[in-house]
Order: C-alpha cells, then structure tokens, then sequence
C-alpha cells in the first residue's frame, strides 16, 4: 500500500489530506454519513480535525484537550482551536461513562502522571475510589490495512493501567482514559472534580464536570450476548498451571465482562455439566451431574448477570463448512437405537434440570457453524433430535434463515450484512428470535469490530442491533492473541501486533494470512504477560478501546428499552403530544446510521440523541410520579 501523509490544518471543521501522488482530497464533513464517499484514501477519518476541545490556555507549551471516548486519536494529529472550560460527561446510575484527556507536549515530557480527585455531587454526595479510573491508552501499530478502509499506522486500543510515569515525545498527543461509574444511589445531579496532571516542569487541573440522569440502567442488559472466551488462550499467556490460579485469573475476566454487559459462551469452564452415557443399561440412558455446575451457575447469574450461555451437548457431532463430525455416543452412531436412547435420557434431564433452575430461557445450542447449502441436510437431521427430545432448548445456527431449515432452528445468527429484515419479520411471526454477529467479516463499508476502523463502528452497530430488532449479538472470540498456524513455534505480542492472523482451515503452519486488525481481540493480556509467562500472572485482563464502546453501544440500546418501557407503562393522564415525541425518539436517527452501508464516523450525533432520550426517561418518569 503506498505510504500515505496525512496533515491536519487549523481549522476544527476541516480534515485534509494528501498521498504520495500529490493528489488532492475533499474535506471530511464535520459529522454525519460518511461511509460511502468513494474518493476518501483509507483511513482519511483517523485524521479529523473536527473533534475535541482546549482546556489548556493557547501558547502553553504543553497542551492540554479533551474529547469523548468514542474516538481513536492519532499520535501526531494537532490539538483543536475550540475552547472549554472542562471535560464534561453524562451518565445514567449503574452506568459506566468515559472520556479522554490528551496531553500534546511541544517539548519532550518526562514523567507524566496524573492523579483524580473525588466527584463532587447534589447534597453532599461523593463519587470516589474504585467507581473512578485513570487508564493510560497505547498504541498498537497496524503494519497491513484491514481493508480499503483501514492505514497502516500506529493506532490507539489498549487501555493499561497508569500506574507508572510516562514519557511523552514532543508534538504526539498521549491520551489517558477517564472511565466513571456511577453508582446505583447515587443522587441525580451534577457533581465536580478534578484530573491534576504532572510531570518534570509541569503541573495542570483538569476540571471534570458529570451530569448524573435521574434513571439507573438494570444489573442485566436488555440485549443478549455470546461471545468467545478461552480459558486456554489466557491460561497460556499468564503462565497458569494450577486450577485454582485458573479460577482465579478467571474471575477477574469474567469482571470485565460482567462491567461490559457482555456474556461468554460458557461462564463457568472449570465447572462444566458431567454427562456419563450408559449404553449397556436397559433402556440406555445417560446419568447427567450438574454437582459442580449448579453453584458456578448460580454464581454467574448472580454475580456476573450473565444473558446466557452454550450448552454443550456431547454425541452430537458437529463441525462448519470446512469439515464436520458425525454424532456418536460410547462408540454408537448416530440413528442407532442405543444412540437415539442415550441421546433422549440427557437431553430430557438437562431440559427438565434447566427449568427448574429457572435457566432454560438462557440456554442455547450452538453446535454447528455456518453451514453452506451441502450442510443443510445435517443440520437438520441434527436440529430435528434436538427439538424431539428436548422441544424447549433453543436451537442457535450461525446462518441467515434458509427454507431448507425452516422450522428447525428457534434462534437464527447471521453475519450482519446477510441480514434481512423482511424475512426476519416472516421467521420472528413463525416464533423464530434473531441474533447477529461480526467477525473476520463484513468488511468495509459496514459497522466492524477491527481496530483501524472508525470508532463509532460498534457503537452504531449497536444502534443498528435496536433498529432491527435484533435480540442479541455474537463474536467468536474476545482473547485471540495468537495463531497456532502463523505463529507455530511462539506466541504473537498482541502490543506490538494488531493484525488477527487466520488459523486452522487446512493451512500449512507458519502462514500467515490476515483476517483483520483487531479481530476476535477485545481484551489483552497484562502488560507482564504480553507475549506468555513462564511464571502465573494473576492480573486481571487489560481492556481496550473498542471493548468500552461497545460497552457504551449496549448502554445506548438499554436507554431506549428503558425509555419503550416508560412510553408501555405511562399514566391515561400523560400528555398525548409528549407521548408522541417520546416515541419519535424511539426511530434511529438517519444522521446516526441511515442504512447498513451509510453511517456516522462522528459520535456526536450519538451522543446528541442519547441525551434526548435520557431527557425523555426522566419526563416521562416525573409524569407517572406525578410531582
């Protein structure tokens, strides 16, 4: 790809650009659709100028901005020119709130630190202590593009603890990630405080100014979630050997997970159900122990509010198009009669073990995945037991709907460009539920996970998730910080690498192939773990920048189901017109995302609407009140 120079100008609204060929490029609009300019060179978004304000005075020489969270701020973009006299957040209770404060030395800066004082709120109230955190944000360098899109480039993701000093060269911005929680009682109301920045020379009070919604978002999101994450990929990285230093590890990504309103596959690895067929028994059966499940489970819901989680149903076989295995159970094939009797005996249990704990709604099969045309027949063989034996287990297919598996799959999940919205409507009228999901693909122009992409990417697709009345949102993986196939002998350093290489699928080891900058990576190991451990490293995982905003996407989405449920549940005496507009509010914006393809590259028109619709809640919630 030929080397692209990239030069802001003064002027906030103007974004200009230039190529090695010397040929000229339109300005980026200040805001709104921008996803389908066909003449932009890849990449032109990450330079826009248009974004972020002063708080330092002009003529300083180190300057000090902020912006929101929702944005990816390169190394050598220039400050702003618009002004303010703090950063300034918005928040729900139960809430988590970022921004960043960017500090652009003129001279090299050594040392750098920055401490944040406690928020002071209405009547005396005070957020403090673990509910705020300062996270310095890196850089990982992105040597091959993802796609048309994308620009190798240096691009900001990791967020590791501040927790030491840091140089910063002269003229590079070092942004540092201010992240909120706003507890569950806390008084609504606007609270102060302040981020004092220091360094060799160098002192600076950022004031801080959050605005507290008189509504808290509930402990479980409204959308459902289903994302990969290997207790073997971490147990590699952080040197672990012991099962307790397992659990322990463990735990603390199942944290962050449970912050991020997001669900693994399976919450409780180190606990699964035990399955023992019995093919000599008469009839033949399976004996099924959820001994160790039941209280892992128990703890997951309770603690870490999972949506749901996979249940694994051994003797099925299963497989993707690539290649797949047949069913087989203590040596019998599938379709044999102590198959089919095994099959029966732990299907029923679980099923009947899983309403009684009141977990059945949460519970999905996912055995096979996305299958082409010469798989369909196996699927639905597959998909037909299960619904036999047990009728009430959802049956989940990482497919768009196809007539050949009619009536044989409860929970569609197609790619989310493959998604169609009249047929969703057909298949949710035949009792059929729809997820989505995002990984190696799509690509450009759609909403996508990959890091040198544009940073509204997964919030709009959030946005895009309520749109459709899409239930729920999958992505294979969460710790893919190595291929076995293009790093065979090592471990790939996720820090200094972004590119998520290709594995498996018939590939000679030590290819390497690219699936995408970022892909099935939104948590990184410990700084102390970045490329494996011989010795166990029980920190916790270290988030990333996208993994926040898809955070703030699930939140969008739950202020607009908390906001249906205020419009569901208002008084005959509420305003008929107030009614209305609270509905209007309801309907995604078209400067937000106006089609899968055509969407915002700038967060305010995000951030805009939120604010109305937090505005609304609170409207609406006065009226019922009736004060």
């Amino acid at each position: 790809m030929k080397n692209i120079i990239l030069a802001t100008v003064a002027a906030a609204s103007v974004l200009s650009m230039a190529v090695t060929s010397a040929r000229a490029n339109p300005p980026a609009p200040a805001s709104g659709l921008a996803a389908t300019v066909p003449h932009m060179p890849g990449g032109w978004f990450y330079y826009a100028s248009n974004y972020g304000e002063l708080l330092s005075a002009p003529g300083e020489s180190v300057t000090v901005w902020w912006c929101d969270g929702t944005r990816k701020v390169p190394r050598k973009r220039l400050p702003p020119v618009a002004r303010a006299e703090a950063v300034r957040l918005e928040s729900a209770r139960n809430e988590f709130e970022a921004a960043q404060i960017i500090v652009h030395p003129g001279r090299e800066l050594a040392g750098l630190t920055a401490r944040v004082s406690e928020l002071a709120g209405p009547g005396g109230a005070r957020i403090a202590g673990d509910d705020i955190r300062l996270l310095r944000v890196a850089y990982v360098r992105a040597d091959v593009p993802t796609d048309k899109r994308g620009l190798a480039d240096w691009w900001p993701d990791p967020l590791p603890p501040l927790d030491t000093p840091v140089d910063v060269p002269a003229g590079e911005n070092q942004p540092l990630w201010l992240l909120v929680r706003v507890p569950t009682d806390a008084p609504a109301g606007d609270y102060h405080g302040k981020v004092t920045l220091e360094a060799e020379g160098f002192t600076f009070e950022a004031q801080v100014r959050l605005h507290v919604w008189d509504f808290a978002l509930p402990e479980k999101p409204f959308t459902a979630s289903a994302f990969g994450l290997s207790l073997h990929r971490i147990a590699q990285y952080h040197g672990l050997k012991s099962e307790q230093d397992k659990r322990t590890v463990f735990a603390k990504y199942m944290q962050s997970f449970a912050e991020h309103r997001i669900s693994p596959y399976d919450p409780v690895p180190l606990d699964a159900i035990g399955f023992t067929f019995r093919p000599d028994t008469d009839p033949p059966r399976c004996d099924v122990d959820f001994s160790k499940f039941d209280p892992a489970m128990e703890e997951a819901v309770r603690k870490y509010h999972i949506t749901s989680f996979m249940l694994p149903v051994p003797g099925m076989g299963g497989g993707s198009f690539h290649d797949r295995t047949e069913g087989e159970a203590a040596g019998f094939k599938a379709g044999s009669p102590r198959y089919e009797a095994m099959m029966s005996s732990m299907l029923g249990r679980v099923q009947g073990h899983l309403a009684a704990k009141g977990w059945l709604d949460m519970a999905y099969i996912y055995w096979f995945d996305e299958p082409e045309e010469k798989d369909y027949a196996f699927v639905r063989e597959g998909m037909e037991r299960l619904k036999k034996y047990a009728p009430n287990l959802r049956r989940m297919l990482t497919e768009e709907p196809v007539p050949a598996l009619f009536g044989a799959v409860d929970l569609w999940c197609p790619l989310s460009h493959h998604y169609d919205p009249e047929l969703g409507r057909q298949r949710r009228a035949a009792g059929d539920d729809f997820w989505w999901y995002v990984c190696t693909g799509p690509k450009a122009p759609y909403c996508t996970l990959f890091i040198d992409h544009p940073a509204t990417a997964l919030r709009v697709w959030m946005w895009q998730t309520w749109q459709r009345r899409i239930s729920g949102i999958l992505i294979w993986e969460t710790v893919y910080w190595t291929s076995q196939t293009a790093f065979p002998d090592s471990l790939q350093n996720p820090y200094e690498d972004a590119m998520g290489y290709r594995t498996g699928y018939g590939q000679k080891p030590g290819t390497r192939a690219y699936w995408g900058n970022g892909d099935g990576r939104f948590l990184y190991p410990p700084l102390a773990a970045a490329a494996g451990s011989d010795k166990p490293v029980l920190d916790g995982p270290v988030s990333s920048l996208r993994w926040e905003i898809l955070r703030d996407g699930v939140e969008d989405v739950d202020y607009l189901h908390l906001l249906k449920a205020a419009i569901d549940s208002a008084g005959a005496a509420t305003d008929p017109k107030l009614l209305e507009q609270a509905g209007a509010l309801l309907d995604v914006p078209q400067d937000i995302t106006q089609s899968m393809r055509d969407w915002t590259f700038d967060s305010r028109p995000i951030l805009e609407h939120r604010s109305k619709v937090a505005e609304m809640i609170e409207r609406l919630s006065v009226g019922r009140s009736g004060s």
